[in-house]
């Protein structure tokens, strides 16, 4: 973050100011090709209603107002219905960031206004129109997990995101995952990147939650869940727990019988296991890891299928997802959930009925192909 920025409460002066750098982050949005955001909105009335309840802030540069963001505390209207994905805290109150625009007089904005946000709340959720690049960029790199689809009160729709602070876990511990570990994710394909990471990570903290269990050894366990895949996908969970063992920068945190928990608990999580995992911890990693929301199974067999099979045709793309889908969701298939109380059962049964409509499943299918 640019270290001339500072973040402070709007006041009745910033009305024509923030304006203007509405009309400036319009203007950018259609540049980049997006049409379909900002239209007719936000108004003068968005900005002082957002003044009235004091959620609107303002980023200065050395005093001079360069940005805003509303950041407001509450049920967003818009949330109350998702698709193509949920929530994954539905219990949590939360803060949402809105109305992010800048004047263009100074870089580092976004960072700024997410940096405040992130100190002063524990819980974030944010939207934006997919062809927003620069701002999916901008949350991904925040941290942000992408929850599904959401729609506005004009019915566009906009993706969903949420975020977490993990208070349960130290500081240096988080930064540790976020620096060095989370980053590893990146050489890996698409379907396991940083999001995929992100997301494990979030669902086994929100199911630690219930149980008793020490939240570090999960948010670790489940942040180096996949760093074996460097190695190849087969033998993956067995690398990733060899490389937990051997960093020896985890005895700064944990004792050696912890760090076993934890390389234990990666090495189980592999949905193709036919005994249950060893541990409570290794449930809650493998559990997290399912993360079955039918649209993103599909999609990600598909991706994984064009990343590694480019010299397939079209039917046989289709051949080969049908089949992997079968043998891993269907009924009879060989993924297992070892937690009674499994968030992932429901979807889990409205997976298995989209494979066995075969007709559905091929029209999803084709919606993923280029």
């Amino acid at each position: 973050m640019n270290e001339c920025l500072s973040v402070r409460r709007g006041v009745a002066d910033d009305v024509e100011r923030v304006l203007l750098m509405f009309d400036h982050s319009r203007q950018l949005m259609r540049a980049s090709g997006n049409d379909g955001q900002w239209v007719g909105y936000p108004t003068r009335r968005d900005v002082e209603d957002d003044l009235a309840s004091g959620s609107l802030h303002v980023v200065e540069c050395n005093g001079r107002a360069v940005g805003c963001f509303s950041l407001v505390d509450g049920i967003d209207p818009n949330y109350g219905f998702i698709e193509h994905g949920r929530w994954l805290d539905r219990r949590s109150s939360y803060f949402t960031i809105h109305r992010l625009a800048c004047n263009g007089e100074a870089r580092g904005v976004a960072a700024a206004a997410f940096d405040f946000a992130k100190r002063h709340c524990s819980y974030l959720r944010a939207d934006t129109h997919r062809l927003n690049v620069a701002m999916l960029h901008i949350l991904e790199k925040e941290g942000f997990v992408r929850s599904g689809m959401v729609y506005m009160a004009d019915g566009g729709a906009r993706e969903a995101f949420e975020w977490w602070r993990f208070d349960e876990v130290r500081a240096d511990l988080r930064s540790f995952v976020e620096d060095e570990i989370i980053p590893l994710y990146d050489s890996f394909d698409v379907a396991h990147g940083r999001a995929h990471a992100r997301r494990v990570m979030a669902r086994a903290m929100l199911l630690a939650v219930t149980m008793d269990v020490d939240p570090e050894m999960v948010f670790v366990a489940a942040a180096m869940h996949d760093v074996g895949l460097g190695v190849g996908r087969a033998e993956h969970h067995l690398e990733s727990a060899r490389i937990i063992r051997s960093d020896r920068r985890l005895a700064r945190w944990f004792s050696e019988k912890e760090i076993e928990v934890i390389a234990q608990a990666a090495a189980d999580h592999r949905a193709s296991a036919s005994e249950p995992p060893h541990t409570i911890y290794g449930c809650i990693v493998a559990e997290a890891d399912r993360d079955i929301e039918p649209e993103t199974i599909v999609w990600r067999t598909v991706r994984y299928g064009l990343d590694h099979y480019p010299h397939l045709d079209r039917e046989q793309h289709w051949q080969r997802a049908l089949t992997h889908l079968k043998e891993k969701y269907g009924r009879g298939g060989y993924l297992q959930l070892w937690l009674p109380t499994s968030p992932n059962a429901e979807p889990l049964d409205e997976l298995r009925r989209l494979i066995d409509d075969e007709h559905s499943l091929r029209l999803l299918f084709n919606s993923f192909m280029p």
